[in-house]
């Protein structure tokens, strides 16, 4: 019986000082597949030099990328990462005995984020991080939905065990990168309910702004981070606000100025 093929994927856009490490790291997959969205720099060198199959395109929303990766490899199974994540030799082991012995359709992997040099545990969470991700699933069982941001899925098959060993990612080199991102994402996110439509009152959103805060700062426990966790649980509160404010006060020409 031939054993199943794994596919390693990477979508990146512009990552060519960080695409060489993340890279390296998944030398253990058959064959690694990269991504490049509307990309200008080295990263197609980059992604050519570690003996990655390259797919190059422009794809405004996130989702429609992400399902191109997945159509272009070839592997029975698919582990999915960023650039700025990096697979440990424990979590590699891992997950070639999971993808040789599981009957399953996906495993969720947990992740350690990283902002600069501090490990942030907790507090994760409500669209402004992941704790952890269907990212290892066989071929087929996992779809993106078609927002330009945090992207819906659909996942069919049954889910299997979560892996133990930890992805280590770097969300971010400080926390005005963090307060950044929040713009960006809520920009993307507006134009979404500027596209389908914002039915929801300014109330609602505020009434959501305190319970995606108490979420991540309370019941995920970002109290432990400190300062950190204020400000993660803060901008996770905000982000809906943010969102359905700019896609009320603002047009799409606005957004792109």
């Amino acid at each position: 019986m031939t054993a199943p093929r794994l596919s390693a994927l990477v979508v990146a856009r512009n990552e060519e000082a960080r695409l060489p490490g993340c890279l390296s790291a998944l030398s253990f997959a058959d064959e690694i597949v990269v991504v490049l969205d509307r990309t200008t720099d080295g990263s197609r060198a980059a992604a050519e030099n570690a003996g990655a199959r390259v797919l190059e395109g422009g794809w405004e929303r996130e989702g429609d990328r992400r399902n191109a990766g997945i159509g272009f490899c070839g592997g029975d199974w698919i582990l999915e990462i960023d650039a700025d994540e990096t697979v440990s030799p424990e979590l590699a082991a891992e997950i070639r005995k999971v993808v040789a012995t599981s009957t399953a359709a996906r495993h969720s992997i947990p992740v350690d984020n990283h902002i600069g040099t501090h490990l942030v545990r907790y507090g994760w969470g409500a669209s402004f991080g992941k704790s952890a991700y269907w990212g290892l699933f066989r071929k087929g069982t996992k779809e993106w939905g078609r927002e330009r941001v945090h992207p819906r899925l659909t996942l069919t098959g049954e889910a299997g065990a979560p892996l133990e060993a930890r992805l280590r990612h770097e969300v971010d080199r400080n926390l005005s990168e963090t307060i950044r991102r929040l713009d960006r994402y809520s920009s993307a996110r507006a134009a979404d309910l500027r596209e389908h439509g914002d039915p929801d009152p300014t109330s609602r959103y505020v009434r959501r702004f305190f319970s995606r805060f108490w979420k991540c700062y309370v019941a995920r426990r970002g109290y432990r981070e400190g300062g950190y966790g204020l400000v993660i649980a803060a901008l996770a509160g905000l982000f809906p606000l943010v969102s359905h404010l700019k896609a009320r006060y603002e047009t799409g020409a606005d957004a792109k100025g």
